[in-house]
């Protein structure tokens, strides 16, 4: 049989087509899968994005609620730059204020339990507390205590008729100015005996002696000054204590107006400041037995107030007070004094007008209108021959009688 033209080429045909039958097979299911592959990644992707940002935020969230974050750019307030530094300023006062007083009542109750135990010590059946006692005492500008001794009678009586007022005019000066003036002595050896009994008489006829319980003697001097701050800051509710020698001249009104430039302040040590030379050698004036503890021989002592005269505020005496039993006292007394402040929150203050000299240099001094407060002899430790030159030194560097009674303070 013969083949018919047309038919090998419908053969080829079927063929091809059947080819790509099975091509276009395979390419739609891969097309399917991958179309499947693809969707399920465009689902999934935008949820695991949305639950990180949740998870951000909420952490966000609570690190502002732990730590604010302050924009100094946006933030509101009503205060200014200057109430900030005036509310700063007013909470600093306050907190200085509170301090003082805190530090004062400290003091009040350390001073009520050493009068408590002090008025223990020397009579049992005292039945006032210390506290009792520190609320009862009159409230003064200052106290002065001229130190003296059983035979300085003489010099008393001429301080008594020179710058030291007497009877009801010493009555007057402690109610209408708050200034105390007392002779400063203990008792002697044998208390009782003839010593003490013309102090009992002498105190009976002027009434100005301020009686110590104290042993006298010239080497116990330190002792003697400790135990008359302690006993006058239990007696008198003082600005000022002050400590002069019976051979110095004061003139009071001048004296008044140093202190009460000072009256603010709360530890305040005035007087004229030195610092002299720490005597080694045996048989001197003023040597000091424990010479070795201020360094190396020719060394100087520390900065202190002469002896002659000097004041120390309230805080001072009740702290001389409360600690009288543990401080040391040197052979001198003015260093003695002058150690118990080393280490303390003290001003100490170089007051010249306290230590003039006698004529001329005071006499100068009062011509210009300036009179000092006080006046001795440098040679001397006092004023030479203070008995008979007292009334001299007074007619010429005084600042003229009832100064005091038209100063004011």
């Amino acid at each position: 049989m013969g083949l018919m033209p047309g038919a090998r080429p419908q053969h080829k045909v079927a063929i091809t087509n059947g080819v790509s039958a099975r091509w276009v097979s395979l390419l739609c299911l891969a097309s399917f899968c991958l179309g499947f592959f693809v969707i399920n990644r465009f689902w999934t992707f935008p949820d695991s994005v949305k639950n990180d940002q949740r998870t951000l935020a909420a952490e966000q969230h609570k690190s502002a609620d732990l730590h604010p974050i302050v924009e100094c750019e946006n933030k509101e307030s009503s205060l200014e730059a200057g109430d900030i530094l005036s509310q700063v300023s007013q909470t600093h006062e306050v907190i200085l204020t509170l301090d003082r007083t805190i530090s004062a009542l400290e003091m009040q109750l350390a001073a009520a339990r050493a009068a408590r135990a002090d008025s223990e010590e020397r009579s049992p059946v005292n039945i006032k507390s210390g506290s009792e006692q520190l609320n009862g005492r009159p409230r003064v500008f200052f106290v002065m205590g001229i130190i003296t001794a059983f035979s300085s009678r003489k010099r008393r009586d001429s301080i008594r008729g020179i710058w030291m007022p007497q009877g009801e005019e010493l009555k007057r000066l402690e109610k209408d100015k708050g200034i105390i003036m007392r002779f400063v002595i203990g008792h002697s050896m044998t208390p009782g005996g003839v010593l003490d009994r013309a102090i009992d008489a002498e105190d009976a006829k002027h009434q100005d002696f301020l009686r110590l319980n104290h042993v006298e003697g010239y080497h116990e001097l330190s002792s003697k000054t400790q135990i008359y701050f302690s006993t006058a800051a239990a007696k008198w509710d003082a600005d000022f204590y002050i400590k002069v020698d019976d051979d110095v001249h004061v003139n009071l009104g001048m004296l008044a107006s140093s202190l009460a430039r000072h009256r603010s302040k709360p530890r305040v040590y005035i007087g004229c400041m030195k610092s002299g030379p720490v005597l080694a050698q045996k048989g001197v004036k003023y040597h000091e037995p424990e010479y070795w503890k201020f360094g190396e021989d020719g060394n100087k002592y520390f900065r202190h107030a002469t002896g002659q005269i000097y004041a120390i505020s309230k805080d001072l005496a009740t702290y001389i007070s409360v600690n009288r039993h543990m401080l040391h006292k040197y052979a001198n007394e003015d260093v003695s004094l002058g150690s118990w402040f080393i280490g303390l929150d003290v001003e100490h203050i170089d007051d010249r007008s306290l230590c003039c000299g006698t004529s001329p240099d005071c006499e100068w001094k009062a011509q210009a209108g300036n009179p000092c407060a006080a006046s001795f002899d440098w040679s001397c430790s006092g004023i030479c021959k203070s008995v008979e030159r007292m009334e001299e030194v007074h007619q010429r560097c005084g600042e003229g009688d009832g100064a005091i009674w038209h100063t004011s303070f």
